[in-house]
């Protein structure tokens, strides 16, 4: 079984003048125990071998993707299982996007770690295509997209969950009419042929609220932000999506991680 997990550690785990939570994300991910994971808002691991520390105490072995604008993301593999390539989606994202690929006994598992535009609908429409063209070139049968993608689910009403944020935090998640929900960017990821596996799995829409978290998250109303999803073969070897919560996951960062179990082994 391949446990996948995606995690927006907010900040890399830190925050300027406040407290250090590198602790709490490491000791969730220890406790998790996922053979890939997707993390976003990498802030400083790029540099001062930040990075080579924190994979070093959860047994994993890293794969960022840098970022001119944002914050890196990166894709952390255990073994046993075997990375055939790795790298990033070479367009100008707002933070990243990292592209690794995966050995397994039923193909190789195209897997991408992605932080989309945070500010506006109309850039993380864009940077949605991106994806959805990479994939469509490089994916194969089983690819799966991982991470923060700042967009509400489209399948869901979410006009008396908006309202309750001020307005420009509301603003983020509106069209330019002020009025319509921007769906857009999950949209065109499903419309690309992906499948939203957290439905898939089996999990409800109230268990499946990723943001806030009692670290915080003035910016959000309850609302799932945080996605896996996968190509039709990755799908149907999907056995369970969950949202973690509860101990350190509370108060590690203001996203909470979504776990996932597929049906594969090491190849």
């Amino acid at each position: 079984m391949l446990r996948v997990m995606t995690w927006n550690i907010r900040t890399g785990g830190r925050e300027r003048g406040g407290p250090d939570r590198l602790d709490r994300v490491v000791a969730v991910v220890t406790e998790q125990r996922p053979d890939v994971l997707a993390l976003q808002e990498l802030r400083d691991f790029d540099r001062g071998g930040l990075l080579a520390e924190v994979a070093g105490r959860v047994g994993m072995v890293p794969h960022l993707a840098r970022t001119f604008v944002g914050q890196p993301v990166a894709v952390l593999v255990r073994a046993p299982w075997r990375v055939l390539h790795a790298g990033r989606v070479r367009r100008p994202f707002h933070h990243a996007a990292a592209r690794v690929v995966v050995g397994t006994a039923a193909g190789p598992l195209t897997v991408f770690s992605t932080h989309l535009n945070p500010y506006t609908g109309g850039r993380r429409r864009m940077e949605a295509d991106w994806l959805a063209a990479d994939l469509r070139r490089s994916g194969g049968e089983l690819a799966l997209l991982a991470g923060d993608l700042n967009t509400l689910d489209p399948t869901i009403d979410h006009t008396e969950r908006l309202a309750g944020l001020s307005i420009p935090y509301r603003r983020r998640h509106l069209r330019r009419d002020g009025r319509t929900v921007d769906t857009r960017a999950v949209s065109r990821l499903l419309s690309a042929g992906l499948v939203d596996l957290y439905p898939a799995g089996g999990g409800s829409e109230a268990a499946g609220f990723t943001v806030p978290t009692r670290h915080g998250g003035a910016e959000f109303a309850p609302m799932r932000l945080d996605y896996l999803l996968g190509t039709p073969a990755v799908a149907a070897v999907t056995r369970r999506v969950r949202v973690v919560r509860g101990g350190e996951a509370d108060r590690a960062s203001d996203h909470y991680p979504v776990v996932g179990e597929l049906e594969l082994t090491p190849g």
